[in-house]
Parts: C-alpha cells; structure tokens; sequence
C-alpha cells in the first residue's frame, strides 16, 4: 500500500513526467512514419491481387492484429537479436528504443495496411475510369483522384490509430525503455505516492490525446470541405423539388 494521498506530490510529479514527453512522442511518430511505409508495401499485394505476396500479406496482418502488442515487443526485442545471429549480425548493443519503434511499426502497418485498402476501395471506381478517359495516366489518377479522398476517408482510423499508438507506448517500459511511463514506475517506487503518480501520467495522456483528436478532426473537415460545398446546394435543391411536389399534389386534391 503506498502512502497518504498528497497533492503536492501531484504536482511535483507533473513536470518530472513532461520531461520524458518528447521520448514517448518520438516513438509514436516514428514507429507512425515507419508503419506507414510498412502498412502501403503489405496493402499493394491485396489492391493489385498478386498471388503468392496477397496469401503472405494476409497472415501478417492476422498475426499482427490478432496478438497482444505486448508478446509483439518481447518477440521483436528478444527473437529478432536470435534471428540476425544466424546471419551473423549482432544487434545485442542496439538502442532499446530501435525494438520499441520497429515492434510499434510493425503493428501499426498491419492496421494502415487495412485502412489503406479500405479508403482505395470507398473510391468510386467510375471516377478513375472518367479520369482515364481524359487522358490521365495511371499515376495521375491516382494521385489526383484517389490519393486525396482516399486520404479523407482514412483520417478517422488513423487517428484513432496514433491515440491508441500514443496509450501503447506505456508498455514500452517492460523492456526498460525510459518514456512516460518507466518515469512514473520509478516515481512510484520511491515516494510510495502511486495514485499521485498515475493520476499526474493519466492526466497527461488525456490532454495529448485530446489535441490530437481535435487536430485530426480540423484536418478531417479541411479534406472534406469541397464535398461539403457540393452537396449543400443538393440537399437545398432537393427540398425545393419536394416543396413543389407537394404543392403540385395539393392543387390537384383541390387543397
């Protein structure tokens, strides 16, 4: 049992743990930036439906949504060292932090690799072939008519991606990486206050979390702020062809 809840220990607690802030940051943009990478070279097998890479790509993406992200971590940081010895590579000095940002990578490709199929497929294919009708190319199309909303369309899961990234990496500390969360397990450890400690860590991920929501949000409504123009003056047309036909019923009733 730890010890008399003390409030100033809350807040003494709170600029101690900001101070390892930019190493948990880290570890999610990088393993974010990494995953992307990962998760469009496993979603191409399954868009372009290549036979033997498309059944390879699946059970990755299985393996790698279907198993606890922390087993995940203890595999890359203590299988993987195994592995590259047969090739005679030894990465037994490496940065703990390299395991910790290549097992959040891997992870999160598999789920970018589904997002991203997913958003390609919500395109309207009729759109890609209007756009190889006019003379467009094979890139062009893509990166003028699929990109963009495709792009749109996977904003929400990528953001609930890099939040749910951002909560993960307190597990990084099982493999003694010093973030957020190793900090407050040392706090804790020597002043007994646990609940300060975790209610200072808690408050600070919240408030992370919610500014990326709302950046997300913002960047979500700037994507589609072009849909929104074009389907205000549909919806407004539509209630005029109502409103008339309703008039037009009435006069025939004799109303």
């Amino acid at each position: 049992m730890g010890r008399k809840f003390d409030i100033h220990y809350l807040l003494d607690f709170l600029p101690k743990l900001l101070s390892y802030l930019h190493i948990t940051l880290f570890i999610v943009a990088a393993s974010i930036l990494l995953g992307l990478v990962v998760g469009f070279i496993i979603a191409l097998p399954r868009l372009y439906k290549i036979p033997v890479l498309q059944r390879a790509s699946q059970v990755y993406v299985s393996f790698f949504r279907g198993t606890p992200i922390l087993i995940q971590l203890f595999l890359i940081y203590y299988g993987l060292p195994e592995l590259l010895k047969l090739v005679h590579i030894d990465v037994s000095r490496a940065n703990v932090l390299v395991f910790v940002i290549l097992a959040y990578a891997l992870h999160s490709g598999a789920f970018i690799s589904e997002a991203i199929r997913a958003a390609v497929n919500g395109v309207d294919r009729g759109q890609v072939e209007a756009a190889y009708a006019i003379g467009m190319s094979g890139y062009q199309a893509f990166t003028r008519i699929v990109l963009p909303q495709a792009l749109a369309i996977s904003i929400p899961i990528l953001a609930n991606l890099v939040i749910g990234n951002l909560k993960d990496t307190s597990l990084a500390f099982t493999l003694g990486a010093m973030e957020m969360t190793g900090k407050s397990q040392t706090l804790a450890s020597a002043t007994q206050h646990f609940i300060e400690t975790y209610i200072a860590l808690s408050l600070i991920y919240f408030v992370i979390s919610t500014a990326l929501e709302r950046t997300f949000h913002y960047l979500e409504r700037r994507l589609l702020r072009h849909e929104k123009q074009v389907a205000e003056p549909v919806v407004r047309y539509g209630k005029r062809r109502l409103w008339k036909r309703t008039l037009i019923t009435r006069l025939e009733k004799g109303g």
